[in-house]
């Protein structure tokens, strides 16, 4: 018998309009220290990936506490039997490119020999919506619980797009985990109001958008500053 963690969640969701089935990492002192500094532009690109990678790592762990586990039997080297849990079924990273590429490195970091697929979006320039340019995905995709990556949930046109290509590939909406560092209110809301049965793993819950569609107070631009020297 599995154990769904949305019935007992580890992290409370954000108050107010914001959907039920998005979480939040604890906002202590120390991550909002974290944040403040990626937030900074004045901040090196070294320690902007140091930190950023920091957050990611939190949000990895977070979003693997909403995997279902199933009771297991273990004998620990004392002679003793100890009955515990073990994860339900097997999962993959899926990045959405650029910048999503930068959360793989702390999936791997928790996850041995994770297997991790790609999808390439970029915006039509003729119908302003988004459009899939590429995506190389495990064969067994269908079967796995899928951890998607991209740092930054601004309209959510990217990620609707994102889970409608895994969908198209045989995943169920309710075993697609969206992981992100920053989003705000009008991507979560158009997120989950397309797929009310995923779940939203996020650092922190920005503003809004300003007329350009940026998230405010936001970072700036994550893959210029990851990846430009």
């Amino acid at each position: 018998m599995s154990v769904d963690p949305l019935s007992n969640p580890t992290s409370q969701s954000a108050p107010g309009s914001i959907p039920p089935n998005v979480y939040t990492l604890n906002r202590t002192a120390q991550l909002e220290a974290l944040y403040t500094i990626i937030r900074d532009k004045t901040t090196s690109r070294g320690d902007f990936i140091f930190y950023s990678d920091r957050i990611i790592r939190l949000l990895v762990e977070e979003g693997l506490n909403h995997l279902p586990v199933i009771p297991k039997s273990v004998q620990t080297p004392t002679g003793v039997s100890y009955d515990g849990v073990g994860f339900e079924g097997r999962i993959c990273g899926v990045s959405i490119l650029r910048a999503g590429e930068a959360m793989e490195a702390g999936l791997r970091e928790v996850c041995r020999s994770v297997r991790i697929g790609k999808i390439l979006i970029q915006r039509d320039e003729e119908t302003a919506k988004p459009k899939l340019f590429y995506s190389k995905l495990p064969e067994d995709i269908a079967s796995r619980y899928v951890l998607l990556l991209d740092p930054m949930l601004a309209t959510g046109g990217s990620a609707i797009k994102a889970v409608e290509v895994l969908m198209e590939h045989g995943v169920p909406e309710d075993r697609i985990i969206f992981i992100n560092l920053i989003s705000c209110p009008e991507g979560l809301s158009n997120m989950c109001g397309k797929y009310p049965r995923l779940r939203v793993i996020t650092g922190w819950i920005d503003q809004g958008l300003n007329e350009k569609a940026y998230i405010i107070p936001g970072l700036g631009d994550f893959g210029e500053r990851r990846y430009t020297i």
